[in-house]
């Protein structure tokens, strides 16, 4: 008999249910309609249309990123400059890996071959997203007073700053998790059209994220199983159009600049939105609009501190689009082994890929990049054409036995950035940061802050790097970093 249920102890003809029967009865038909729904997963969950006449950039998901050996112990030394790689032949000072990054603190891409413009990597920070900041509220005077009034049908909201944000922010860990895709214009492909919106638009951005969490069981399930997406994705396209009025100009600021750009909040999906203000610690009716921004080129933020002069040093005054301050982030291997083995007990396995460099180089032992002054990447020219280094403006790199000058400009100073696992998206509550600061608090213009890396200007507006470029120092000396913030100035956002 079943005494937790004594209204059906029986059935016809006086048979009796044991519970494990009923329980049987219970749950396989549960999943005799899970193993069904197997089949129509592809359907459910399906893999996103190709861009048409498009094709990827960067390494494709089936090839081996150039990190797959950085926890190696041959990357915990250095090796001489003049040193030849025994394996392959190469020069042992040399690029190991290049990385780009679309969108401000998301997911970068990872490039065998890399076209350098202006701003630094092509795509690199070009898109960024912003939080909207309320401008503070008028004081409660008599003019104030009657504005208010007449205003009071407007949003409060109306007027403000959009403000970048990244993942230096508390609630903003899960760009971490955006996936961006690099597509461009194939016209190779059998489906490319001139007059494709993709081809158009130069290209498009194919974004994938994961779905914001649910809260009903059934869905985290069935999510669980991959029977229902857990995942999903959009597309923007690279370029706006010249004659649409759907991605306005606006004011987007970051630091203590405040570039116009373009507006390309309405292609956001809602779930997109509800993923990056999941963890705010603000209700829902307190929480601030958040929008995409694309950087415009004829709005880039010029570059000064610490940065080669136009007229004295190179023919061109350098520009960035939404990075930090300078066109390219260099970090060294050696370097990054160091950190990583002083707190390998709260973080087994650092990867370089958590300080977000675009260029990263072996060979070098440990911080020697901290006194470079210029360097070459790329084969030494010949003694005939050694001045075509310098000031060649609209020079191109690319030719056999030809190189690029670029300035290191200063050493790239930290935050705790990096303590957010790019695979996760969980932030650490103390590394690296906290290892950074006890060993390396070593530029005296800024002895608060801890430095790894170094931030970049070319001598050249464009060119190509690639994987196992040499790297050449041509001058080394001391560094003073000039602060962008006065002593107890605080920058929103960034």
């Amino acid at each position: 008999m079943l005494d937790f249920l004594p209204g059906i102890p029986n059935i016809q003809h006086g048979l009796t249910i044991s519970p494990t029967t009923l329980l049987l009865s219970i749950i396989l038909p549960i999943f005799l309609c899970i193993l069904l729904c197997i089949p129509l997963i592809q359907y459910i969950n399906p893999t996103p249309p190709l861009p048409k006449g498009c094709r990827r950039l960067g390494l494709s998901p089936s090839q081996r990123s150039n990190l797959h050996d950085e926890y190696s112990p041959e990357y915990t030394h250095g090796v001489p400059s003049t040193a030849t790689d025994p394996a392959s032949g190469l020069p042992a000072w040399r690029i190991k890996a290049l990385f780009t990054y679309p969108i401000k603190s998301c997911a970068g891409v990872e490039l065998d071959t890399a076209d350098v413009i202006e701003t630094g990597l092509k795509y690199d920070r070009l898109f960024c997203f912003a939080e909207f900041i309320p401008s503070p509220q008028p004081t409660t005077t008599t003019t104030s007073t009657s504005t208010s009034t007449s205003n009071s049908s407007q949003d409060p909201e109306e007027t403000g700053t959009w403000t970048a944000r990244t993942l230096r922010d508390r609630d903003f860990r899960q760009l971490a998790l955006l996936r961006p895709e690099i597509w461009i214009p194939d016209p190779s492909s059998p489906t490319y059209s001139p007059t494709n919106p993709e081809t158009l638009s130069n290209g498009v951005l194919l974004i994938h994220y994961p779905l914001p969490p649910s809260s009903n069981p059934l869905t985290t399930l069935l999510r669980t199983l991959h029977i229902l997406p857990s995942q999903t994705h959009f597309t923007i396209p690279l370029d706006p159009p010249t004659s649409s009025s759907s991605f306005p100009l606006t004011p987007v600021k970051i630091w203590k600049d405040t570039p116009l750009a373009h507006n390309y909040t309405h292609l956001l999906p809602p779930s997109l939105k509800s993923l990056l203000t999941y963890d705010t610690t603000l209700p829902p009716n307190q929480r601030k609009k958040l929008a995409l921004f694309r950087a415009s080129h004829a709005h880039a933020r010029e570059i000064y501190r610490n940065a080669p002069r136009k007229g004295d040093q190179i023919d061109f005054q350098p520009v960035t689009g939404f990075a930090d301050a300078y066109p390219i982030h260099l970090l060294n291997m050696a370097s990054v082994r160091d950190v990583a083995a002083h707190c390998a007990e709260e973080i087994p396995r650092l990867s370089v890929r958590r300080f977000r460099a675009n260029v990263v180089v072996q060979g070098p032992g440990k911080f020697v990049e901290d006194g470079w002054k210029r360097i070459l990447i790329g084969s030494p020219p010949s003694s005939s054409s050694c001045s075509s280094l310098r000031g060649g403006g609209d020079n191109e790199m690319g030719e056999k036995g030809s190189g690029v000058e670029i300035y290191t400009a200063c050493r790239t100073i930290r935050c705790k950035l990096p303590n957010v696992d790019p695979d996760t998206g969980i932030r650490h509550p103390r590394e690296p940061d906290r290892t950074l600061k006890r060993y390396r608090r070593i530029d005296v213009g800024d002895l608060t802050n801890a430095c790894l890396g170094m931030q970049c200007v070319p001598a050249i507006r464009e060119f190509t790097l690639r994987v196992n470029d040499p790297i050449t120092v041509l001058e080394t000396g001391e560094h003073c970093y000039i602060k962008m913030l006065a002593p107890g100035e605080i920058v929103e956002g960034v």
